[in-house]
C-alpha cells in the first residue's frame, strides 16, 4: 500500500486543522492506519492510529483534542486537529500496518509496527 498525507499548514494556537492520508493499493480494511509526528531534534512519536475494526488509540498528549477516522471506500484516513498548540509542531507522517483481518482491533503507537509510510505533512502553530 502506497499512503500520501497532506492538509498541513500553519495554524495560530487553539486553531484546528485536519489531515488527511490517500491510500492506493487493495484489501486497505486489513491495515490497521496510524499518525505519527516529528518535531526537529526529536524521535518519531505516535499520535494516533485506527484499526481495521475502527477503535483507536492516543497518545496522551493529544486526547481530547484529535480524532482519527477512517473511509475505506475513499482510501482516505483523516486526523482530525483540534484546540492547537505549539507544542503540536512538527511533520505529521500517516503509515499502515498489516493487522490481517478487517475485523481485527490491534492499534500500535511504535514506528517499527508500520511498514508502509507516507511522505510527511508540515504542521506550524504559532503562539
Amino acid at each position: 500500500v502506497q499512503l500520501q498525507a497532506s492538509g498541513g499548514g500553519l495554524v495560530q494556537t487553539g486553531g484546528s486543522l485536519r489531515l488527511s492520508c490517500v491510500a492506493s493499493g487493495y484489501n486497505l480494511d486489513y491495515y490497521a492506519i496510524g499518525w505519527f509526528r516529528q518535531a526537529p531534534g526529536k524521535e518519531r512519536e505516535g499520535v494516533s492510529c485506527i484499526s481495521s475494526s475502527h477503535s483507536s488509540t492516543y497518545a496522551e498528549s493529544v486526547k481530547g483534542r484529535f480524532t482519527i477516522s477512517r473511509d475505506n471506500a475513499k482510501k482516505t484516513f483523516y486526523l482530525q486537529m483540534n484546540s492547537l498548540k505549539p507544542e503540536d509542531t512538527a511533520v505529521y507522517y500517516c503509515a499502515a500496518a498489516w493487522s490481517g483481518s478487517p475485523s481485527s482491533a490491534y492499534t500500535s503507537l511504535f514506528h517499527s509496527d508500520f511498514r508502509s509510510w507516507g511522505q510527511g505533512t508540515q504542521v506550524t502553530v504559532s503562539s
